[in-house]
């Protein structure tokens, strides 16, 4: 058990150094970050304790450092330097089934392949290295971080996996589990065509019965990322269809795999392609190195994945996981962009400070010093602190709903899913928004240069802009939440979750450590305040939304962001109150100024950001009639 997890990155590695000339930053993985919350503000060491059945004992603390260590060398030698030459020369179409990927890529998702890391928190019935699935999310984060477009890859290959071992039946698992769960097969997610968008009702591909229990599927798929690689000998795709006897809509639909080249019901791979072509091959703002395919399934054989007419149930099990990882991209981006800017903000001369010169054998200061830099560089500190920490919230959730899974108490695993399906589309929605934020001001901060392709940053912002689109837009996110989670739901989520933010908060305004380190008391208050506003303002929409539905619609998004705002403040309370706890027992120790750093952050937090949300409590509660009373035709004169 996990004797293949191990990456040769670093010492003894090949490293693919970035050629001279091109940008000078590397990227460096936040492990201490990464410590401090699996650690000091999270009891990981503990809770996997209490994961008997779902990893926990295969999760020792040095297996955990080793994990984090070799993650880290992997996406600092072997990825970070592929990201820029990937951006220049993206993903090539050959034909109708190939497509060339990035120098370097396939090289490197052989690496990975190797090291046994695409199994890391799949079960060891299917192959995997039966560790906790939180560890999988810490690791994806650094190698999305280095690069992003590579990193999604295994990482829709995931989605395929966790669809298949929920839903598939005892023959589609024996045919493609283990070969995905190796890294040795990759899988798609096709859920979308030319005329649908988001709505999925309205998908048209069908799917005729055959012989042997297997069905023909014909229809285009569009959006299709990773469609088509160098990668891999197969590629599994998940195809939403419909039965001959389909009623509309979307209960109608069914999920089918399907993979490239034909597969034996024994596993074996043929050479024989099955009817799955690509037809192009997007030309895209960002994310160059990943091929979003048009993929047109011309009597392609699949077999069905669980029930007929539950395939968006069941496609949600990827869905979700996609979310995840998408809400891990806003993340990155935040992270990516901060450690550009923050170098290049220590280094930059410009100007004097307002208060005197700081470096005065120098011809100007270091920018570093301007308050307008300070501003924008603590923004992005916050959002991909906090943000790490929202994520990693959730990572622990998965760990418990899967142990609850194993040991067959299905209410407890219910109730913690549930949990997660009121959490996710925060972390989806608002991350990735914020995540865009973040990549802006990382332009703001280098200014002109910013603006030039050389140094990185206008990357991340091209990249991460598609993040709060795919994987159901930010509008949808908050439909979602204020819609089906919490109106549908009775307030039931919103309640319970507002009842836990409220007791953070009494625990840290009482907190013996609020006297010492830290404004701890008056972030607490300012926790509860902004909680007890949230339900207030929830209680309101409710009340409008039974007479006028349009007033949900308009509340939505700015209610999204405030929900992710105060959760962010949650974070930021968490790791000032570890960081307070630290400095009272060693106020001078070699890590004083880390703690420090994060206290003065969550000041910076609670004094100028979570501010934000009174400024979206009057669009919360905006008429309707502001929106929904022009008419399309008074939006603009026609010719």
């Amino acid at each position: 058990m996990l004797s293949k997890l191990a990456i040769r990155g670093g010492r003894g590695a090949i490293s693919r150094q970035a050629p001279r000339g091109t940008r000078g930053i590397a990227y460096k993985a936040p492990l201490r970050e990464v410590q401090f919350l699996l650690n000091e503000v999270n009891d990981s060491e503990k809770h996997y304790e209490k994961m008997v059945r779902s990893g926990g004992p295969n999760a020792t603390p040095d297996m955990v450092q080793m994990i984090l260590e070799e993650s880290a060398k992997f996406a600092e030698n072997e990825l970070a330097p592929l990201n820029e030459g990937a951006d220049k020369v993206g993903c090539v179409q050959k034909g109708p089934n190939e497509v060339i990927t990035p120098p370097g890529f396939k090289e490197a998702y052989a690496q990975f392949v190797e090291g046994g890391w695409q199994g890391l928190s799949f079960p060891e019935e299917f192959g995997g290295q039966g560790m906790p699935t939180s560890l999988a999310l810490v690791q994806s984060e650094m190698t999305a971080t280095a690069n992003w477009t590579w990193t999604m890859f295994p990482g829709l290959s995931k989605g395929a996996i966790n669809t298949l071992i929920a839903h598939g039946d005892d023959l589609v698992k024996s045919k493609y589990l283990a070969k995905l769960v190796s890294g040795e097969w990759t899988g798609t997610m096709c859920l979308t065509e030319p005329h649908c968008g988001s709505d999925l009702a309205q998908v048209a591909t069908k799917a005729e019965p055959i012989e042997g229990g297997k069905y023909k599927i014909s229809g285009t798929k569009i959006f299709i990322s990773c469609g088509e690689h160098d990668f891999t000998d197969n590629i599994l795709h998940c195809v939403l269809a419909r039965l001959p006897d389909a009623p509309p809509g979307i209960k109608g639909i069914s999920l089918f795999a399907v993979p490239k080249f034909t597969v034996e019901d024994d596993g074996t791979l043929t050479d024989k392609l099955n009817g799955a072509t690509i037809g192009r091959i997007e030309s895209k703002m960002g994310c160059h190195g990943s091929p979003t395919c048009e993929i047109n399934f011309d009597g392609a054989v699949g077999e069905l994945i669980g029930t007929p007419h539950k395939g968006m149930s069941h496609m949600f099990t990827f869905i979700n996981t996609s979310r995840m990882g998408t809400a891990i991209q806003g993340l990155a981006a935040a992270e990516g962009s901060y450690q550009l800017a923050l170098s290049y903000a220590k280094d930059r001369l410009a100007m004097r400070s307002l208060s005197g010169p700081k470096a005065p054998e120098k011809a100007a200061d270091p920018i570093i010093v301007h308050p307008a830099v300070r501003s924008m560089l603590l923004t992005q500190k916050c959002i991909a602190e906090g943000g790490r920490s929202m994520i990693y919230d959730c990572a622990f959730l998965g760990d418990e709903m899967a142990e609850a899974e194993a040991n067959g108490d299905h209410a407890k695993a219910k109730a913690i899913d549930d949990r997660l399906g009121f959490l996710t589309p925060i972390l989806k929605g608002f991350l990735t928004e914020k995540g865009s934020e973040a990549a802006s001001l990382g332009i703001q901060v280098y200014g002109g240069h910013g603006y030039i392709k050389s140094n990185g940053v206008e990357q991340i912002a091209r990249d991460v802009r598609i993040a709060s689109v795919w994987e159901g837009t930010t509008q949808i996110q908050a439909l979602d939440l204020l819609g089906r989670k919490i109106m549908l739901q009775k307030l039931k989520p919103i309640n319970s979750h507002l009842a836990g933010l409220r007791k953070l908060a009494m625990d840290n305004i009482t907190n013996p450590a609020s006297t010492s380190n830290g404004a701890l008391r008056s972030h607490g208050f300012a926790l509860l305040k902004a909680s007890l506003r949230w339900h207030y303002l929830t209680l309101r929409v409710a009340a409008k939304g039974a007479t006028n539905k349009d007033a949900i619609g308009i509340a939505s998004e700015p209610y999204l962001m405030m929900a992710g705002y105060i959760s962010l403040g949650e974070q930021w309370l968490k790791m000032e109150a570890a960081a307070a706890k630290a400095l009272d027992k060693n106020p001078d120790g070699p890590d004083a100024d880390f703690y420090k750093g994060k206290i003065l952050a969550a000041r910076f937090y609670f004094e100028n950001m979570l501010p934000r949300i009174e400024a979206l409590a009057p669009r919360i509660l905006a008429d309707p009639s502001s929106l929904m009373e022009i008419t399309p035709e008074q939006f603009a004169k026609s010719d």
